[in-house]
């Protein structure tokens, strides 16, 4: 059987659309466009068979291929949150309270084979409105004061509370039984925050406990299988001033009870953060500006450090063996694509002005999009092959804008994982022969340099270091190598040489001793000067030369001032202190 073609659902000041993904690259002839402007919200199920969105009058859900229409919810005209359960069993939806009154039920649940309602609630924060559901719909949470779990769809009572005051986040683990839950708390009156792990039933004792005192917020992501998550902490303020976006740590916490925070070798910002969908291992983008990324195991231990450069996003395939890494935003749009297998480059290409990136479900193509508001201006999206091919291009017109883009999803195994055909690239190729158009200053131009000034050097992977040795290394590192090597050489000689019983600083100063009076000076025994000694002789040799050049341009001509010929006076006073510290007397 053919594996499925996957649609891109476009939703925009024209309407809701779904275009077929490559080989077709075509409108989705079984969906008819909807044209209101004023569609604000839509979403595909997890299994891809069913697509809803709102248009400002009513909820619409279609099943997929087909494009039949399943259900519409009319009494509903105000929805801005969709969100369907894994096996496509609910749909939730959310809209904005009105009026002073007495809250009325905004969160609804519905039942997709009826198209009634399972379940409403009063739910004022649109920041967290989501319910969550483990992937068997076993479980299904809802955040109040406290977290309510509702069991095998039975929305008439709640089956368990768990009771964690101040929660501010709390994440179900995907993947098969028992099932876990993760619950954030920020600290309270200077104490710690903490994340905790718990077991379904059993809230009395936790799986796993990390608290930690640098987090104003933190943000919660699970692995697959959901043996592990990763813990994004970041603070307001970075109490050092390093940065103005303040302070950012990466903890992970595997559900037997180890964590450990994941050692970064750069200081800076944390970009993004992926988990490989096999759930061994996790990428992590992070550093100031040229970026670094690196693949850690479950250890927290580098697997991978894929050097610098312009970067702030990583995310593997769904499959789990491509991995790319881009720059978007205020960045130039590179994306770097990786066989993460080999770990060797597949293709760099450029995609300027991105706003949204994903991978398609089958592992193979990739989409880039300028979305509105970030950009209102060149609006449109571009389908890749990860070979860096662009396929298709597709931009709206002047004043028209594309608010989203999203993939139709599907269940994971639907699609195998691509076998990879390609041309390795080499980082260090690409360097040589890029020649980005790049400010130079003026007194730079006239120079004819053949190569642009770089701001800051780039490290190139981690495999290609190892290839090329000391040609690789950037300058600031070559230049300590440098400067071991001769200390090392320094010491070798030193020891080998016979001991000298005067310093270089005596040895400096007897010599300009002897320049100034015009003799050689007496014989110094081998007597050792302490290091305030030297530090005193090394400022009378200062205080002698600026004498000598003030007595140069005396003789020259020049008008000394007073405080400068008062200097010259005192010139005999300092060669004598200056004798006597190299006596020792």
């Amino acid at each position: 059987m053919a594996a499925p073609i996957p649609s891109l659902a476009l939703r925009g000041t024209q309407g809701v659309s779904l275009v077929e993904g490559p080989p077709a690259l075509r409108d989705n002839r079984a969906f008819t466009r909807d044209a209101s402007r004023s569609c604000k919200v839509m979403a595909f199920s997890p299994d891809g068979s069913l697509f809803a969105w709102c248009n400002g009058q009513q909820v619409t859900v279609v099943r997929l291929p087909s494009g039949e229409v399943v259900h519409e919810m009319k009494e509903h005209p105000r929805v801005v949150g969709l969100l369907f359960s894994p096996l496509s069993t609910y749909m939730a939806t959310w809209e904005v309270i009105v009026g002073k009154g007495n809250p009325y039920p905004n969160l609804h649940l519905w039942d997709m084979k009826t198209g009634q309602k399972a379940k409403s609630f009063v739910h004022k924060r649109q920041t967290d409105w989501e319910p969550q559901w483990t992937d068997d719909e076993v479980l299904c949470a809802h955040a109040v004061n406290e977290i309510h779990l509702f069991e095998n769809g039975d929305f008439s009572h709640i089956a368990r509370k768990l009771d964690v005051q101040k929660v501010a986040g709390y994440k179900l683990s995907p993947g098969p039984p028992p099932h876990k839950i993760a619950v954030y708390v920020p600290g309270q009156k200077g104490g710690p925050s903490f994340v905790r792990v718990f077991k379904f039933p059993d809230f009395a004792t936790p799986l796993a406990n990390k608290s930690f005192f640098k987090a104003d917020k933190a943000d919660i992501r699970w692995n697959k299988k959901g043996t592990g998550l990763l813990v994004l902490c970041a603070t307001e303020v970075d109490q050092t001033g390093k940065s103005y976006y303040g302070e950012q740590n990466l903890h992970y916490i595997g559900v037997d009870g180890v964590s450990s925070i994941v050692q970064l070798s750069k200081n800076g910002p944390i970009y993004s953060t992926d988990w490989n969908p096999d759930s061994t291992e996790f990428c992590v983008v992070y550093g100031f500006m040229p970026a670094k990324a690196t693949i850690f195991n479950l250890k927290c231990e580098p697997v991978f450090d894929f050097g610098t450069g312009p970067r702030n996003l990583c995310s593997y395939n769904p499959q789990g063996n491509i991995l790319s890494l881009a720059g978007f935003g205020n960045l130039r749009g590179n994306i770097e694509v990786w066989d993460r297998r080999k770990l060797q480059k597949i293709a760099l290409v450029q995609a300027p002005d991105t706003t949204y990136f994903s991978w398609s479900p089958d592992g193979v193509h990739f989409v880039t999009a300028t979305t509105s508001p970030r950009l209102r201006v060149g609006n449109g999206h571009k389908m890749w092959h990860y070979t860096g091919h662009q396929l298709d291009e597709k931009m709206l017109g002047m004043n028209e804008e594309l608010w989203e883009a999203a993939w139709q999803t599907y269940q994971p195994g639907v699609f195998p994982a691509p076998q990879l055909s390609y041309q390795p690239v080499r980082a260090a190729a690409q360097q040589q022969d890029a020649k980005p158009a790049v400010y130079r200053p003026p007194g730079a131009r006239a120079l004819g340099h053949t190569s642009p000034t770089k701001l800051h050097e780039e490290e190139l992977p981690q495999n290609e270091r190892m290839d090329k040795g000391d040609e690789n290394l950037s300058k600031a590192a070559l230049k300590n190598k440098k400067k071991r090597e001769a200390k090392k050489a320094k010491q070798q000689q030193q020891q080998q040489a016979p001991m000298d019983p005067r310093s270089q600083e005596q040895r400096d100063a007897l010599a300009m001793a002897t320049h100034i009076l015009g003799a050689p000076p007496p014989s110094v025994t081998s007597t050792v000067v302490s290091a305030d000694s030297e530090k005193k002789i090394k400022g009378l040799k200062k205080k002698l030369r600026q004498i000598e050049q003030l007595k140069e341009q005396q003789k020259s001509g020049k008008q000394l001032e007073s405080n400068q010929l008062e200097k010259i006076k005192g010139e005999a006073a300092l060669l004598k202190e200056l004798e006597q510290l190299e006596l020792g007397s």
